[in-house]
């Protein structure tokens, strides 16, 4: 079952909580397994070129199926598959996309976040991600 509005907007509602619980504002898209936009949140003081890197994050999480990070190790320098973020309109081999799977492992959709450093990035959006399940159960 792909994921509708109001489980977008609970994802990020639960990334936006998680940021003001590290003090950094975020901007955070829920995209759907197409890549196509459900919701988005910019914080009041985030990074206006955070927008599209949160964007961004979660295209590359839907299109490698996976947190955005692990694309790193195909594109970087000496890797098997250097210049990778250059493909499909540009991609973010570093943490704040996460892909949201069901149960079965099929792809829903994915989650972006762009503000903090990476890692506080991956740790919003896993955030966001978790509350999702929680919902779910």
């Amino acid at each position: 079952m792909p994921i509708g509005l109001a489980q977008a907007q609970a994802i990020v509602a639960a990334a936006v909580e998680r940021a003001q619980e590290i003090g950094v504002p975020m901007n955070i898209a829920v995209v759907d397994g197409g890549g196509h936009l459900l919701a988005f949140a910019r914080m009041d003081r985030a990074i206006l070129g955070s927008i599209d890197i949160a964007l961004t994050k979660a295209k590359t999480s839907v299109l490698f199926n996976g947190p955005s990070e692990n694309l790193w190790e195909f594109c970087k320098p000496g890797g098997p598959a250097p210049a990778t973020e250059l493909t499909n309109g540009g991609l973010i081999p570093y943490a704040g996309g996460v892909a949201i799977n069901d149960e079965d492992g099929a792809l829903l959709g994915a989650i972006g976040v762009s503000g903090g450093m990476p890692v506080q990035d991956g740790d919003v959006a896993r955030a966001g991600v978790a509350r999702l399940f929680q919902e779910v159960k």
